[in-house]
């Protein structure tokens, strides 16, 4: 069962991020802030949820929270500063546009670039262990799904309604035969160097 809360007294957001194991696209960051008497018996860790289970909770949440947001990067700005840099800022971006400004932050993973003025506690897997980060989770996690699904609009060869942007086989095919689009991120490595087309390979003679 999941924790409402660290500390029932103050105003805690979770946050948690989307999409930073992709290839392509932005990464997403949400924050929210339930009510300390939110109960739903579906929500857990969007990884652990169907697609279904996730848009039927998506409505829930944002009815339901005190506050919430989303907070995107994009692929250029991952190549230049890197995707853990990037995934921070998504979730400052979050933070900064709630509605209610928190008390404290609970952070899912073991790492986060400090908001200002804000304390936090990072929870590994927290998505598993509190109803706030959860929550975020499916926030970033539907968002984001969206967005790729638009993009899959623009360029159905990588097939990004499927794999989200994640290196799948079909998508490092697609990557293979198509070459790269200007939602890649440049600075991930697309191919291994044994998928690279013949031209792009270095032969040591």
């Amino acid at each position: 069962m999941l924790l409402p809360y660290i500390e029932k007294s103050r105003i805690e957001a979770g946050c948690d991020e989307a999409g930073r194991g992709c290839l392509a696209g932005a990464v997403y960051a949400a924050a929210v802030i339930l009510p300390p008497d939110f109960h739903n018996a579906t929500l857990n860790d969007s990884k652990q949820l169907t697609k279904k289970q996730r848009d039927a909770l998506r409505p829930v949440i944002e009815k339901e929270a005190i506050a919430w947001a989303v907070g995107i990067v994009t692929p250029e700005e991952i190549d230049r500063i890197n995707i853990l840099k990037a995934s921070f800022l998504a979730m400052h971006h979050a933070i900064k546009q709630l509605k209610v400004i928190p008390e404290h932050l609970l952070i899912d993973g073991n790492r986060f670039t400090p908001y200002p003025d804000i304390a936090h506690t990072t929870v590994i897997k927290g998505d598993g262990k509190y109803l706030s980060i959860a929550a975020a989770s499916v926030l970033a996690k539907t968002h984001r799904d969206e967005y790729m699904e638009e993009l899959n609009a623009e360029y159905p060869d990588y097939l990004w309604n499927e794999n989200k942007g994640y290196p799948t086989k079909a998508h490092r095919d697609a990557i293979r035969f198509h070459g790269t689009t200007p939602y890649h991120r440049k600075s991930f490595t697309l191919l291994p160097p044994t998928l690279l087309p013949p031209t792009q390979l270095t032969l040591d003679i």
